[in-house]
C-alpha cells in the first residue's frame, strides 16, 4: 500500500501543494503537515519529495518564495501562489474532476 500511495502522490503532489499554498503564504514543513492533516494521515509527504516539488513549482513560476521568520523564531522560506500558479491550480483541479468522474462512471458500470 505504501508503494501505491507513493505512486499516486507523485502524480498529484504539485496540485496538492498548489492547493495548500493557495490559502496563503506557508513554509515547506507546514505544507507537508497540512497535506497530512487534511488527508487524515493518508498522505505523508517526505522532505525528499516536497522540496524538489517546491523548487519545480518555483521554476515554473507557479509559486514565489520569501524568507521570513516562523512562529518559533526560525527563518524559513514561505511560499505563495502566483497568478500563473492559480491558473495552473484551476486547470489541474478541472482535469482531476473530469478524471475522477470518468473513473467513477466505469466503477459504477455493472459487469
Amino acid at each position: 500500500m505504501a508503494q501505491e500511495k507513493a505512486e499516486f502522490l507523485k502524480g498529484t503532489l504539485d496540485m496538492l501543494i498548489l492547493k495548500v499554498v493557495a490559502a496563503g503564504p506557508i513554509h515547506g514543513y507546514a505544507i507537508s503537515q497540512r497535506i497530512q492533516q487534511i488527508s487524515k494521515d493518508f498522505f505523508q509527504v517526505p522532505q525528499g519529495s516536497l522540496y524538489p516539488a517546491l523548487h519545480r513549482l518555483e521554476e515554473r513560476g507557479w509559486v514565489e518564495a520569501d524568507w521570513k521568520e516562523t512562529a518559533t523564531g526560525r527563518e524559513a522560506k514561505f511560499y505563495k501562489l502566483t497568478r500563473n500558479g492559480r491558473k495552473q491550480l484551476e486547470s489541474e483541479m478541472e482535469h482531476w474532476e473530469r478524471l475522477s468522474d470518468a473513473v467513477a462512471l466505469i466503477l459504477r458500470t455493472a459487469e
